[in-house]
């Protein structure tokens, strides 16, 4: 039985909030069951996030939350595995030339599983950013392999009670990135997966702190 890879075309969904004068742009993913809302949500809750142009990127596989009417998305499954990362960051690729202004700072942020959409974006998109946050997620393995990796900011964020986003593997990640000349914020907050004010209140920060060079 030979197993065939056919291209297909198909379309995502982005939620857009522009402002006049954006001083950042900040492009977001969901985790898996979530929803391109659910993560502007979230963004559009940062501090100064009112003079950023904000994006929130839908993961372009679709399906029903249980048995309701909600529709979810997931990045990707294991299955056919390189071929999707790159048909993902090409879809992110398209999504920022035609949402983002040129010449704004760009950050990237991701929870859960929308975390290792965040690094690619970041690293292996066509328009490099300046920061990225990582909720509950960790670095993708194939970035971690590649010695010649150059990083913006990062922040690493878990809950203290996540049993997917351990202790062990947020250490790992610090490590790796820092040993690759990364500058690395590791931020550990009462929780367990979840994105929550404090998670905010550190993204901000860090977009904060980028912005004014410091």
């Amino acid at each position: 039985m030979k197993v065939l890879s056919i291209a297909a075309p198909t379309h995502g969904r982005v939620l857009v909030r522009d402002v006049s004068i954006p001083r950042a742009v900040i492009v977001g993913f969901h985790g898996y069951m979530e929803s391109a809302a659910i993560q502007m949500e979230r963004l559009e809750a940062l501090a100064g996030s009112e003079r950023w142009t904000v994006i929130s990127v839908q993961g372009l596989h679709r399906f029903y939350k249980g048995r309701s009417e909600d529709v979810v998305a997931s990045w990707m499954t294991r299955q056919d595995r390189d071929a999707m990362i790159a048909d993902n960051i090409a879809y992110v690729d398209r999504a920022i030339e035609a949402a983002a202004p040129a010449g704004v700072p760009l950050f990237t942020t991701g929870f859960s599983q929308g975390v290792a959409m965040a690094f690619r974006t970041a690293i292996r998109g066509r328009r490099r950013a300046s920061g990225i946050v990582a909720v509950g997620g960790d670095v993708p393995p194939e970035l971690l392999a590649d010695p010649t990796l150059a990083l913006p900011a990062v922040l690493l964020a878990r809950g203290e009670g996540d049993d997917w986003y351990t202790a062990a593997k947020l250490e790992a990640d610090v490590r790796v990135l820092r040993a690759r000349g990364a500058h690395v914020d590791p931020v550990v907050y009462p929780g367990g997966h979840e994105w929550t004010a404090e998670v905010s209140a550190a993204a901000a920060d860090l977009v904060q702190r980028v912005l004014t060079g410091h």
